[in-house]
């Protein structure tokens, strides 16, 4: 294992004998500081995380940036990872989505002070500010509400509505069928309409 770790990422094929290691197994090599394991993983799922991010932030430099910053987390953290909560490329979209809806917010909280420097030269309308806090108001009644989900609903919903995947991308993604898939999404639905009507 230590040779592994002092390897160039270019030994990847070395990996192990026989068949390609699982992304679990990748991951798990990754958290014991395997370089051509870490290397392997990134060609497998980078495409994937970059797609991901490109979707939420839509800005191409951006979402370079961000999907670099996910890797050094997946390198820096993979010891916290826990097959025993999902498979691997679940924990990395999940990780994807929080850090895009991160730079999303820091975006957006950017906006909102520039706004408010400039809010000192123009009379606002009154319609417009209304419905920039009810759409605020909407949003963090809808973040409240996903904190209610179980963790497989909230993942279901969130790379599906969120994450724009369709349901065969999300059962690929969480490793189960698509008909639990759609199951997941139309319980959290049902909850999030629940939960939104209590807190209306």
């Amino acid at each position: 294992m230590l040779m592994l770790v002092t390897r160039e990422t270019d030994d990847r094929q070395d990996l192990g004998s026989g068949e390609p290691p699982t992304q679990n197994q990748l991951l798990a090599r990754v958290a014991a500081g395997d370089q051509a394991a870490f290397a392997e993983l990134y060609d497998q799922i980078a495409p994937r995380v970059l797609g991901l991010v490109r979707r939420l932030l839509r800005d191409h430099a951006q979402s370079e940036e961000v999907t670099q910053e996910i890797f050094l987390e997946i390198w820096q953290t993979a010891t916290r990872y826990d097959p025993a909560k999902g498979g691997a490329s679940t924990w990395i979209m999940t990780m994807a989505h929080r850090r895009a809806v991160d730079r999303v917010r820091a975006s957006q909280a950017s906006r909102d002070r520039d706004t408010k420097i400039g809010i000192r030269d123009y009379d606002a309308d009154y319609d417009n500010v209304s419905d920039t806090v009810q759409t605020r108001i909407e949003h963090e009644r809808v973040e409240k509400a996903m904190l209610r989900l179980t963790e497989l609903q909230r993942q279901a919903v969130s790379l599906a509505y969120y994450g724009g995947y369709s349901h065969s991308e999300v059962a690929n993604l969480l490793s189960v069928p698509i008909g639990t898939v759609k199951t997941r999404l139309r319980d959290g639905m049902i909850r999030l309409r629940d939960e939104l009507g209590v807190a209306s």
